[in-house]
């Protein structure tokens, strides 16, 4: 299972979620989801801007975790 790691980086980086929120361009419900890991996808466009504006690569976005399965 992957998981994007959103509020771990805003907490490094002394930001709040609703900073972040204030910078992207999108609904506060479904921005709550995104960064909650309560959705299913995510478009190529909103992790584009999320890794612009935290200042680093999509791929640091993410975490691979154990499903519950394995």
């Amino acid at each position: 299972m992957v998981r994007l790691r959103v509020l771990e980086i805003l907490q490094e980086q002394n930001h709040t979620k609703y900073w972040l929120f204030k910078q992207m361009d999108l609904s506060y419900q479904n921005f709550n989801r995104m960064v909650t890991n309560q959705t299913h996808s995510i478009r190529f466009e909103n992790l584009d801007t999320l890794s612009t504006i935290l200042g680093c690569s999509v791929g640091d976005l993410f975490e691979k975790i154990p499903s519950s399965t394995e």
